[in-house]
C-alpha cells in the first residue's frame, strides 16, 4: 500500500562538514549491524563515511537531486564503497525506513516536524536518529553535543526511538 504523494519541503543543499560527519556517527555509535539511512544524502559524504570508516554493513541515500545523486554515486565509487550503499531518488517522506537502525538529518525544522509521525510509526525502538542543527520539537535528545568546526558551532541531536518523548 503506497502513501500519497506528499510535497516535500523545499531543504537547501548544504553540505555537512565533515567533523560534522564523524561526530554525526559516532554520537549514533555506529556499528557493523547497522543500516544508516540518510535523508537528503546530498553528494553521499555520511553514507560513504558509515560503511567506510564506522564499518555499517548498508547505507541508503535518499534525495530528489539527480545531481546529487549523481555525485554521490560518483564519491561512492571513488571511496571503493559503491557496493554497501544504495542511493534512491525520492521523497524522503515517502520512502520507507523501516529497516534502519540509524536515521541521518540535516534538514529544516519544519521537514523534521512532518517526519516525527512517520518515524514512530516506521521504526523500531532503539533506532537512531541523528540530526545536524536543527532538533525534533517536543522530543527529548539523549545527547546534545557542540562541534566546532573552524569558526562555526554546530549542534548535533541525538534521539532514539522509544526513549523519545
Amino acid at each position: 500500500m503506497s502513501s500519497p504523494h506528499r510535497e516535500v519541503p523545499h531543504v537547501p543543499y548544504v553540505p555537512t562538514p565533515e567533523k560534522v560527519v564523524m561526530k554525526m556517527l559516532e554520537i549514533a555509535k555506529v556499528g557493523s549491524e547497522d543500516v544508516v539511512y540518510d535523508l537528503g544524502c546530498g553528494d553521499g559524504r555520511i553514507i560513504i563515511a558509515a560503511v567506510k570508516n564506522f564499518g555499517a554493513k548498508k547505507a541508503v541515500g535518499v534525495d530528489l537531486s539527480d545531481e546529487r545523486l549523481k555525485e554521490a554515486e560518483q564519491n561512492a565509487i571513488q571511496n571503493g564503497v559503491r557496493d554497501k550503499i544504495e542511493l534512491r531518488k525520492n521523497n524522503f517522506l515517502d520512502e520507507s525506513v523501516s529497516e534502519a537502525t540509524v536515521i541521518t538529518l540535516f534538514l529544516l525544522t519544519n521537514a523534521n516536524e512532518l517526519l516525527k509521525p512517520k518515524f514512530e510509526k516506521e521504526l523500531k525502538p532503539g533506532t537512531r536518529i541523528v540530526s545536524h542543527e536543527f532538533e525534533m520539537k517536543g522530543w527529548t535528545p539523549k545527547e546534545v553535543i557542540k562541534v566546532e568546526d573552524g569558526n562555526m558551532h554546530h549542534l548535533v541531536y541525538l534521539y532514539v526511538i522509544g526513549e523519545h518523548k
